[in-house]
């Protein structure tokens, strides 16, 4: 496995850690749909949350808001869609992203919660 995806997998584990630690129960790790993926889907009581894990080995001037941009908001909605759809959930949905940065061993977590909401669309 490469470098960079050893780091993904060890991020993706340590936000997994933190997010129990909360109380939250993990439902699916690397959810996929056709080309869609969610990272982390968790749920507490009555909520559904879509988490989007970023790994670093360090922060300079990192915005984790440019890596998680609109075409990847986008993404990651459909992919919710996918997954309410497929289990036929009624829940509130909430998109998080959890950066984890360093290395395995020492990493430092920052969770955003509600981190972006999805556009309404309106018609007319």
């Amino acid at each position: 496995m490469a470098q960079h995806n050893t780091l993904g997998f060890e991020g993706e584990q340590a936000a997994a850690e933190f997010i129990i630690k909360q109380g939250w129960t993990v439902r699916e790790r690397n959810w996929k749909m056709g080309n869609l993926e969610i990272d982390i889907v968790a749920e507490t009581p009555g909520r559904l949350h879509i988490v989007e894990v970023k790994t670093r080995t360090h922060d300079d001037k990192f915005d984790p808001m440019k890596a998680v941009g609109p075409a990847k908001q986008r993404h990651l909605i459909n992919a919710a869609n996918g997954y309410i759809n497929y289990y036929h959930l009624k829940m509130e949905i909430q998109y998080d992203v959890v950066i984890v940065v360093g290395q395995p061993g020492s990493f430092k977590i920052q969770f955003i919660p509600d981190a972006f909401y999805p556009r309404l669309r309106s018609y007319r």
